[in-house]
C-alpha cells in the first residue's frame, strides 16, 4: 500500500477513481486482519485528511479571490488611467481649437500662439508620459508586493501543514505494533507471558 493510500482514510476515495479490478481472493484471516487495519487507518487519519482537504480547498480559495481582486483592482487603476488620458487629451484639443479660432484674423500672433501651444503640448505630453510610466512602475510594484505576500502566505501555509503531518516512522511503528497486538503476537520486554 502506498503512502498515498494510507493517508486517504478508508480507501474509497483511491478506489473510485481506480478502474474497477477484480478481488483478489484472500484467506479469511488475512481479509478481517485488513478490513480491521482499514477501520484503524480511518479512525486515525480519516478525520485529519478530511481537516487536509478542506485546509487546502480554502488556501486555494483565498487564494483566487485574491488574485481575482488583485486583477480587479489593476483593471480599475488602468480604465482611471486610461480615463484621465482620454480628458486630458480631450482638454488640450479644446483650448487649441479655442485658440485657433479666436486668433483666426491674425495669422502672425496665431503662428506664433500655435509654436507656444505645440511647445506646451510637447511638454504635456512629456508629462503625461512620465506620469504614465510612474503609474506603471508604481502598479508594477504593486503587484510584484503583492505576488511576494501571496507567495509568503502559500509558503507559510504549506510550512503549517508539513509541520502537522504525521511522521512516517513513528506511523509505521504504530501500525506493527497495532498488527502484532491483533495476531497476539507482541510482547512487553520484562513480563512473562
Amino acid at each position: 500500500m502506498s503512502p498515498a493510500e494510507a493517508f486517504q482514510g478508508n480507501g474509497n476515495a483511491m478506489e473510485q477513481l481506480k478502474p474497477a479490478e477484480e478481488p483478489k481472493p484472500r484467506p479469511a484471516t488475512e481479509s478481517s486482519g485488513a478490513g480491521n487495519v482499514d477501520k484503524i487507518r480511518d479512525i486515525l487519519f480519516g478525520s485529519q485528511m478530511r481537516d487536509y482537504e478542506h485546509r487546502f480547498a480554502r488556501l486555494e480559495e483565498t487564494l483566487m479571490k485574491e488574485s481575482a481582486d488583485l486583477r480587479e483592482s489593476t483593471r480599475k487603476r488602468f480604465d482611471a488611467l486610461e480615463s484621465y488620458i482620454r480628458k486630458e487629451f480631450e482638454a488640450l484639443e479644446g483650448r487649441l481649437k479655442s485658440e485657433r479660432d479666436e486668433r483666426g484674423s491674425a495669422h502672425d500672433a496665431l503662428a506664433k500662439r500655435l509654436g507656444e501651444l505645440h511647445d506646451q503640448t510637447a511638454a504635456a505630453d512629456r508629462d503625461l508620459r512620465a506620469g504614465m510610466l510612474q503609474q506603471s512602475k508604481d502598479l508594477g510594484q504593486e503587484i510584484e508586493r503583492r505576488h511576494l505576500e501571496l507567495s509568503a502566505m502559500l509558503d507559510r501555509r504549506f510550512q503549517e501543514l508539513r509541520k502537522d503531518k504525521t511522521d512516517r516512522a513513528a506511523l509505521s511503528a504504530l501500525f506493527t505494533e497495532v498488527a502484532m497486538r491483533l495476531n497476539d503476537e507482541f510482547q512487553v520486554p520484562g513480563v512473562d507471558a
